[in-house]
C-alpha cells in the first residue's frame, strides 16, 4: 500500500472526509459487529482493527508536522462524526502533537471528553494530552479541582487518571484527595480509575499506597482496594 503525502486544508473536514474513504476502503463488515459489541453498541463503526487503522491514519497524523495550529480542529472534525475509528485517529492525533497544545486547549479537551464518552478514548485523553498540560501549565490544577466534583463521571475519571505518567512528579497529595474525594461513589468507573491510579503510585511509593489503602479501608470499595494491592502482595 503506498502511503500518501498529505497537507492540512484550511477546513479540516475535507481531510476527514478523505481519512473516511480510506478507513472505508479497508473495512471488514463482518468484523465491525463484534467490535461494537466489545463496546457495548454505543458506537458505529467501519470494522477496522487497531492495527489496520493505524496504518491508514499515519500519514493523516503526520500531516500535522507542519500545520499544528490545525491539530484541535481536525479532531473536533473527528469527532463530529459518529464512526468510533475516526475517534480514535483523533485521540492519536492529539497524544502525537501534544506539545503544541496550550492552556487554552483544555476546554477543547474537555469538549472532546464529554463527547462519545467511554473508557476507551477518555483514558488516553486524560493520560496523555490532558495530564501533559496540567505538568506543563501548574496553573490548571484548578480544573481538575473542579472536574473531580462533577457530576460528569468521565471528567472526574480524568482527573483521577491525568498524574498516571506522571512517575516520580506525581502529587501524592492530590491523588490521594481526588480518590477521597469519589470514594463513596458506586460508579464502577470511578472505582476503577481509584485503583488503577493508586496502583500505578505504587510503583514508585508503595509504602505510600499501602498506608493510604489501609488508613481509608472503610472508605474505599473493594474494587478500589483489590486494584490498588494487585502487585503489593
Amino acid at each position: 500500500m503506498q502511503t500518501p503525502t498529505l497537507s492540512v486544508p484550511d477546513d479540516p473536514t475535507a481531510l476527514v472526509e478523505q481519512l473516511s474513504g480510506a478507513l472505508t476502503a479497508v473495512a471488514d463488515l463482518d468484523q465491525a459487529p463484534a467490535m461494537a459489541a466489545y463496546l457495548k453498541d454505543r458506537f458505529v463503526l467501519f470494522g477496522v482493527k487497531t492495527p489496520i487503522r493505524r496504518k491508514i491514519a499515519k500519514p493523516y497524523v503526520d500531516a500535522f508536522r507542519g500545520a499544528p495550529e490545525h491539530v484541535v480542529p481536525f479532531a473536533h472534525a473527528c469527532y463530529a462524526r459518529d464512526e468510533r475509528e475516526l475517534h480514535y485517529v483523533a485521540v492519536d492525533t492529539l497524544r502525537r502533537w501534544q506539545r503544541h497544545l496550550g492552556p487554552q486547549h483544555l476546554e477543547d479537551l474537555r469538549v472532546l471528553l464529554t463527547t462519545h464518552s467511554w473508557w476507551d478514548t477518555v483514558d488516553s485523553l486524560a493520560a496523555h494530552p490532558v495530564g501533559h498540560l496540567v505538568k506543563r501549565h501548574p496553573e490548571l490544577v484548578a480544573t481538575m479541582d473542579a472536574w473531580i466534583d462533577d457530576e460528569n463521571l468521565w471528567l472526574a475519571r480524568t482527573a483521577i487518571l491525568h498524574q498516571l505518567t506522571y512517575k516520580a512528579d506525581t502529587d501524592e497529595e492530590r491523588l490521594f484527595r481526588y480518590v477521597l474525594a469519589r470514594a463513596d461513589s458506586t460508579e464502577f468507573f470511578l472505582r476503577k480509575a481509584q485503583g488503577w491510579a493508586l496502583r500505578t503510585y505504587a510503583r514508585v511509593n508503595a509504602d505510600a499506597v499501602r498506608r493510604f489503602v489501609a488508613e481509608h479501608e472503610d472508605r474505599l470499595s473493594g474494587l478500589t482496594r483489590r486494584e490498588a494491592t494487585k502487585h503489593l502482595r
